[in-house]
């Protein structure tokens, strides 16, 4: 099933992605730094989603509080298990 999320004060505006049992597939961000954004969807393409949100979360963009890696991180936090989320935080 595809999911979609609008990101918050990043220059991505879009990030589309897929879940499948608790790994995630197909992430695709709409604008912002192509090259660098390819290279986040591969790196998390196939993984858990506990481990791609421990990686990314909190990830910040020169002065700006968020980045697009955290935003997908933020993305994918509601699809944990509550158990998890918890941890996480």
């Amino acid at each position: 099933m595809k999911h979609t999320y609008s990101p918050k004060k990043v220059c991505s505006t879009h990030i589309e992605f897929e879940i499948d049992g608790d790994v995630v597939h197909d992430i695709h961000f709409e604008k912002g730094c192509d090259g660098n954004l390819q290279g986040l969807a591969r790196l998390a393409e196939g993984r858990n989603i506990a481990e791609v949100v421990e990686l990314l979360a909190g990830i910040k963009c020169g002065r700006r509080a968020t980045s697009c890696p955290d935003q997908l991180a933020k993305a994918l936090k509601k699809y944990l298990p509550r158990k998890t989320q918890k941890k996480i935080q």
